[in-house]
């Protein structure tokens, strides 16, 4: 069995390879120079590192400000998402109630409708609010997603009835059993949930090129979108932006793999 696991390991190295050359591609061009990447055939190694491109994007773009309304977007729709679905995951799994799996079907469902499909009524919604152009647009509609609800719902139900029942007997309440029994041995898929949620809002680029309007409020993939179309022939610019952008969802999902892993395995399971 170890001869034929270090056999699909092999075959894994060069799968690996594929996935991560690109980002290497993307680290080494955002330290070239434009001729070195203008160069036919395109050099793969740059000469030098020029950090020029770095430059460009923090003294002709706002990407600190950007930057920042992307972490208070994401930061936000990640703590809703982690407290609501985790207990409506709850309630669906562990309270019986007339219609619930009906219900659960139905908000399942939802997953599979486009958002463009409702783009329009939610943006009428949103402007006749007074939210248009504002951080609030892009955190009211992702407060709780159909995924992160199934998501822990399949993990609650995997979880052992008999803690919770030994802990009523203590005399804890419902609230108390999902709070103090339920909630810490669910830290996995929390986890699961966040780094999904994280990098779901960080990339969301349609409904904020929709929902806002001022340079202010945009958030890095919009921002990075429009100093594209600005500086469409600086490549090292553009090269260096989208370094930055992309550096904070690969530190999430890097630091929170393990915990993936064991909320999905744990969830398919149950």
């Amino acid at each position: 069995m170890r001869r034929w696991a270090g056999r699909w390991h092999l075959l894994l190295v060069p799968m690996a390879a594929v996935v991560v050359l690109p980002f290497v591609w993307l680290l080494l061009s955002s330290v070239m120079t434009q001729a070195e990447l203008n160069r036919f055939p395109p050099a793969f190694w740059p000469d030098g590192v020029d950090l020029g491109g770095y430059r460009t994007v923090m003294e002709r773009s706002n990407f600190l400000r950007w930057f920042v309304n992307s972490v208070i977007v994401s930061g936000a729709i990640v703590v809703a998402q982690v407290v609501l679905c985790s207990m409506a995951g709850y309630a669906f799994a562990r309270i019986r109630f007339a219609g619930s799996k009906l219900v659960l079907i139905l908000v399942i469902a939802t997953a599979l409708i486009p958002f463009q499909l409702t783009v329009i009524p939610t943006f009428l919604i949103f402007n006749e609010a007074g939210l248009t152009d504002t951080l609030g647009a892009l955190i009211v509609p992702q407060l709780a997603s159909a995924v992160g609800i199934f998501l822990m719902t399949s993990f609650f139900q995997s979880f052992p009835k008999e803690l919770e029942e030994a802990a009523r007997i203590d005399g804890c309440s419902r609230v108390a059993v999902f709070y103090r029994v339920v909630l810490p041995v669910a830290r996995p898929a929390l986890a699961a949930l966040a780094v999904i949620t994280f990098i779901t809002a960080w990339n969301d680029l349609f409904w904020p090129l929709v929902a806002i309007n001022s340079e202010d409020n945009y958030t890095v993939q919009v921002g990075l979108t429009t100093f594209q179309g600005q500086h469409r022939a600086d490549w090292p610019a553009v090269m260096a932006g989208t370094v930055l952008t992309t550096l904070p969802v690969l530190l999430v999902f890097l630091f929170g793999q393990r915990r993936f892993v064991q909320a999905l395995t744990g969830a398919v399971k149950g």
